[in-house]
């Protein structure tokens, strides 16, 4: 049950007393060290709605050579990248006013996908100024004491630089200090320096600075002293200091990232230091990851070097070769050989080769991907230290509409996410609603902002599946779908909030309109012409204002776009006053559009102008 994930999610963001509520395994922060998840309840007053951003933060990790890293805050995707040769990854996350929930999907070329998300906490927390925010959470930690567990979490913009912070945590299965209240701060010395810190009463202080200059080099110092004796967090140290300095590199043909980091842990009788530089590149399609690491202890030190490249070869081939070199033994330590055929667009073949000096066991492996289009296979043969292994696996959704009756597959992940259904069709009567006797209608175009977009020929709908729930997403109608020009969308955008594992049902109106041509001439001593620029008002049957056009250098005049009515059309009576024009002789103004699936259009309506009498021409 530990590796089961359920969970009841309530979200009104307009709310502001309460925003959400959590029942389940429930994800949140805590000072004590907690290996199990936890099964309970959450309270909170924080939006999931992605706030506006104030800075960026440096993320940097590794995940496996040529996975797929997604980025998400509050839910929101907000970037995404492709693992180097070595399978480093770095993003510029937005710091966003408020609790953030950061999270990371990961996902293998060959269909794998984490079945954890990785939370992720950046240190600074900024509220917009007299801002209060809080989270409360409740519930058992799944392991073998049913440990009870409760944090209280509050956050308060100070001024719009210093937010100040606290709360209380609890948890049942500790010796001692059960009991942990906090204190935190976060503060801004201009717009390039982060302070924040931390007093965990009876288990630790920590205080964290955040630097960038403006050519986006990063300096990070992270400073932790554990109170002594305290049983919170399960580790025996006594200090930890940490610094990290990053700096990109961006040409017209090449990108880098540079990063080292110096991580130094004092023990109550030893101490050790660990390091690591860091330098990726990528320059036209061939990538590159060049890792030092260090560890300096007591004994003999431990520095060893990994170099990661990674070709794109024609033919739809990519080669990544690796390997390590450890300095003390002045020797290779292990060699690796990985290589990638794409096959019809839809599959991969992949063949390894692993050899380790240290250990002498080599092995090798052959896997085989396709993705069809309602699962993610894979096939994989691995062969090493005496062993052979086979694996399979299949990865898709099921997606099920009770409005649309509809059922279908797809091969991504779609749990915890939602969907939309477009049902465009004809509004003969124009008025926004859809009535029995009205067509569904085929050939609508969009575009979303987001999710992928599938058309349903069988039945008209148009389905947009993968959006990220709580999420606001634009939808925007092409007005040029259709061939019949009386076929009109009134309102092309849509905005749509979305629900989780949910089809949102939008019935899109194709207003089937009318049209109105006629022509204005005006007399002369000879014979009659056509005026052109004259203003031609058109009014319903209620003496509403509904259209206006102008005439063209020849007198003609048309407007298409009337619902089915009655209408009468006139020469504006400014305009003649001001020409000092009267109608000598007009055809009956009035007209009747009709309504039908292929619109209707009056013609010949004519008005002839003159001069008022007892002017000079």
């Amino acid at each position: 049950m530990k590796q089961q994930y359920y969970n009841w999610h309530f979200v009104n963001n307009n709310n502001s007393l309460l925003r959400q509520v959590t029942a389940g395994k429930i994800f949140t922060q805590s000072n004590a060290s907690i290996f199990a998840p936890i099964t309970g309840v959450q309270f909170s007053n924080t939006p999931t709605t992605y706030r506006r951003t104030f800075g960026t933060y440096t993320l940097s990790n590794k995940t496996e050579p040529g996975w797929i890293v997604e980025l998400y805050i509050n839910n929101v995707m907000v970037n995404f990248m492709k693992a180097d040769a070595s399978g480093f990854y770095s993003f510029e996350v937005p710091m966003v006013y408020g609790n953030s929930v950061v999270k990371l999907r990961f996902y293998g070329p060959w269909g794998e996908e984490h079945s954890s998300e990785q939370y992720i906490n950046i240190p600074f927390n900024f509220m917009p100024l007299q801002q209060f925010e809080y989270t409360v959470t409740a519930g058992i930690v799944e392991d073998d004491k049913k440990s009870r567990f409760t944090r209280v979490n509050l956050n308060y913009g100070l001024s719009r630089r210093l937010t100040i912070g606290g709360g209380m945590e609890y948890l049942s299965s500790l010796a001692t200090g059960k009991l942990m209240p906090y204190l935190t701060a976060s503060m801004r010395l201009g717009s390039k320096l982060l302070l924040s810190g931390e007093r965990t009463h009876g288990v630790r202080t920590v205080g964290i600075i955040s630097y960038r200059t403006p050519s986006n080099f990063q300096a990070d110092f992270n400073y932790t002293k554990y109170d002594i004796g305290q049983t919170a967090i399960k580790y025996n140290y006594l200090e930890e200091k940490k610094a990290t300095f990053s700096m990109p590199f961006r040409g017209t043909k090449f990108s880098a990232f540079t990063r080292l980091t110096i991580d130094e842990v004092t023990l109550v009788k030893s101490k050790f230091t660990s390091a690591e530089m860091l330098l990726s590149a990528v320059v036209a399609r061939v990538s590159a990851n060049l890792t030092t690491y260090a560890v300096i202890t007591d004994r003999n030190p431990l520095v060893y070097s990994n170099l990661a490249t990674s070709f794109h070869l024609p033919a739809g081939i990519r080669f990544t070769p690796q390997v390590q070199y450890e300095y003390r033994r002045k020797n290779f330590s292990m060699l690796r050989a990985d290589i990638e055929k794409t096959i019809s667009n839809k599959g991969f073949l992949n063949l390894t080769y692993e050899k380790n000096f240290v250990t002498n066991i080599q092995s090798m492996a052959i896997g085989l991907r396709y993705n069809f289009s309602f699962a993610q296979t894979f096939f994989n043969v691995h062969q090493g230290n005496g062993m052979t292994t086979m694996m399979q696996s299949a990865r898709g959704s099921l997606l099920y509409d009770n409005s649309t009756g509809y059922f279908g597959t797809n091969n991504q992940n779609n749990v915890g996410r939602g969907g939309v259904i477009l049902v465009p069709f004809l509004d003969l009567n124009c008025n926004g609603k859809r009535e029995e006797n009205e067509p569904a209608v085929t050939g609508l175009n969009l575009r979303s902002n987001g999710g992928r977009i599938e058309h349903n020929n069988r039945d008209t709908t148009i389905r947009i599946v993968g959006l990220e729930a709580y999420n606001d997403y634009i939808i925007e109608l092409d007005k040029n779908s259709f061939d019949n020009v009386a076929w009109q969308i009134r309102k092309p955008k849509i905005q749509v909030a979305i629900d989780p594992n949910n089809f949102k049902r939008i019935e899109v109106p194709v207003a089937v309109v009318g049209e109105v041509s006629g022509s204005i001439l005006v007399t002369g001593e000879k014979e009659m012409s056509g005026l052109g620029r004259m203003i031609v008002n058109i009014y319903d049957q209620n003496s509403i204002l509904v259209a206006r056009t102008l005439t063209e250098a020849d007198g003609f005049f048309s407007y298409a776009g009337l619902s089915p009515g009655n209408y009468t059309a006139t020469v504006d009576a400014a305009q003649l006053t001001k020409l000092r024009m009267v109608v000598a002789s007009s055809s009956n103004g009035s007209f009747t559009i009709k309504p039908g699936i292929e619109g209707d259009v009056q013609d010949g309506l004519q008005f002839v102008l003159k001069k008022k009498e007892g002017l000079n021409q």
